[in-house]
């Protein structure tokens, strides 16, 4: 029998919203090879919205985590949770930082204008602060892509996720529905305006630790996160066959919407993105949650997707890095030769993920968790 403080039984996952957590990681990957063809131009991406993806997790990671601990107050402390989340998240974001310091000398490419001239003691430097989640200054970005994390640029996110759960734990899990409701409408009139009156009509951006990365990223963080946590607190879920299916399918569309309005009407992408986040995402997550999984098969799938969901994530970029390298050092066009090694990035990210999990992550959460949530007696 295990007795502590810190030790709270664990509550039944929401299957499909795993499974979707799975969907909107795999077409992050594959956007991210597409827009390795773009040149860095934000209006031609196939999959041109595919990085609303992150959006979509951080209002995810607020339902969630309301579902997980709002009840629980009172049973556990602040610092029972945050052991709780770091032993969720930061396993594999030591991960992450180690895949790219292992990857990062196979990406020599003018592309990536600083990589010639790091030093390996740098870069295990550069290594170790990002195992911390500690973000680098501008002086410190080894790669020359104004990344606060050089070796695995999706790892902004967690950061601001880090940011956004010790809100909810010492401020925002406090507030009344009425007074949660009151600051996501000014979250979302913050992303309303950004994205509408903003100098590129979108929410992309967040990975620099400069004044506007902050103002990014924070901006894409706080509308979505909590209104997750209000979305499970009002308890609104939409009960509908085929939930998974037409979830998923919602995701897909969203996504795949090419850019509005081009490079003179910004104003009209801006706003769509801004429903998207606003409006579609919390209709997502409330068929997701609303739904019941049929079927041994897809309930595996749900399953799965969800398991290598977030190893996928975090482990995916570097090898995106290096894709990113072979497709400009050998000026690869977007074609039939380009996508079929773009098909075999994305399998490679499956695989490692898979790897990450069954052999680190699972290993490492249960030892953590023996260790320090539960204590014999």
């Amino acid at each position: 029998m295990s007795n502590s403080a810190g030790y709270i039984e664990p509550k039944s996952h929401y299957e499909i919203l795993d499974g979707l957590r799975g969907v909107a990681s795999v077409l992050v990957v594959t956007f991210h090879v597409f827009e390795t063809f773009t040149g860095g131009n934000r209006f031609i991406n196939k999959i041109n919205h595919g990085y609303l993806a992150v959006d979509f997790f951080f209002l995810l990671s607020g339902f969630v985590v309301a579902y997980a601990y709002d009840d629980r107050w009172g049973k556990m402390s602040q610092w029972d949770f945050y052991k709780r989340r770091l032993i969720r998240l930061q396993p594999m974001v030591v991960m992450g930082s180690i895949v790219g310091a292992a990857l990062f000398y196979f990406q020599p490419s003018y592309v990536f204008a600083n990589l010639h001239n790091v030093p390996v003691l740098t870069t295990l430097f550069v290594m170790l602060v990002g195992c911390t989640l500690i973000p680098l200054p501008l002086s410190m970005d080894i790669r020359g892509w104004q990344e606060m994390h050089p070796l695995d640029g999706p790892a902004w996110s967690l950061f601001f996720e880090y940011i956004a759960n010790i809100l909810y734990a010492t401020l925002f899990r406090r507030f009344p529905q009425w007074l949660l409701s009151f600051f996501v409408i000014i979250f979302a009139g913050l992303l309303i305006y950004y994205t509408v009156w903003g100098p590129n009509g979108d929410v992309i951006g967040g990975w620099s630790l400069t004044p506007d990365g902050l103002y990014v990223g924070f901006t894409r963080l706080l509308y979505p996160f909590f209104a997750g946590v209000l979305l499970m607190r009002a308890g609104k879920l939409i009960r509908i066959k085929n939930a998974f299916t037409i979830s998923s399918l919602l995701i897909l569309l969203v996504m795949f919407v090419p850019r509005l309005g081009g490079d003179k009407q910004l104003w009209m992408n801006g706003l769509y993105e801004s429903f998207a986040i606003i409006v579609i995402f919390p209709l997502i997550v409330a068929i997701g949650a609303g739904g019941n999984m049929t079927g041994n098969i897809a309930k595996k799938i749900c399953g799965f997707l969800g398991k290598i969901s977030y190893p996928m994530y975090i482990t995916h970029y570097p090898i995106i890095y290096i894709f990113t390298a072979w497709v400009y050092n050998n000026k690869i066009p977007l074609g039939f030769y380009g996508l079929s090694i773009g098909l075999l990035v994305i399998i490679s990210s499956i695989s490692l993920a898979y790897a990450c999990l069954k052999w680190y992550d699972e290993p490492v959460r249960k030892w953590l968790q023996k260790r320090y949530l539960e204590v014999k007696s």
